[in-house]
């Protein structure tokens, strides 16, 4: 079967897959599990999702949790709500998500195309980025860390600087992009996410 690639997504499809992430999370504080069995077709297909949670604070968004699959394995919907979960309780940066915090939650659903390689150039790799329209991962032997397109953009990153964080992700040093011994690959996203809590699905 082949994997779902983002462009074939429609609003509709996007705006399903964060409701079922919202769903899952919320069921799991009541030890239950969303029903995805009637969930469309194509969302059947194999997807690499990576959900992330904000909570609102005085009006802003701030992050709560981010986890994702960078292959094409499991159904994208099966697997969406499977990372829904592990953003809200697992991931190790943050103490689980409280049902307290919940009812300010905001969801945010990337689905990523298949990773592709970068030049192996640096000249040619910091040419090659393009701010907003590209996720990076960096990995050198068992070391890897992913960005997704839309932090460079929220944290005002030139390309240079999104190649730097992207090596402080994998835990290597700053400047990885250039030692030659790295592989940088890239990827594509559709980014779907509520305008508000439990609010109006947008594409962004």
């Amino acid at each position: 079967m082949n994997p779902v690639d983002p462009e074939e997504l429609t609003l509709e499809e996007g705006a399903y897959l964060v409701r079922k992430a919202r769903e899952s999370v919320e069921t799991a504080f009541k030890g239950e599990r969303p029903n995805i069995k009637d969930s469309p077709p194509k969302l059947m297909r194999p997807g690499a999702p990576f959900v992330t949670i904000y909570i609102m604070k005085r009006g802003f968004k701030e992050l709560r949790g981010c986890i994702g699959y960078i292959a094409h394995v499991e159904p994208l919907i099966k697997a969406t709500v499977e990372v829904a979960r592990e953003a809200a309780f697992n991931d190790p940066r943050f103490p689980p998500l409280t049902l307290k915090e919940y009812p300010v939650t905001i969801f945010e659903v990337s689905v990523l195309s298949e990773l592709k390689p970068m030049p192996e150039d640096p000249d040619e790799r910091l040419k090659f980025v393009k701010i907003g329209k590209m996720g990076l991962m960096a990995k050198r032997g068992f070391l890897s860390g992913l960005l997704l397109p839309q932090v460079a953009v929220e944290e005002g990153w030139d390309e240079k600087t999104f190649l730097e964080n992207t090596c402080l992700k994998a835990g290597l040093e700053y400047d990885c992009w250039m030692d030659g011994e790295t592989q940088f690959y890239y990827f594509v996203a559709r980014v779907f996410e509520e305008k508000e809590s439990f609010g109006e699905v947008v594409e962004s």
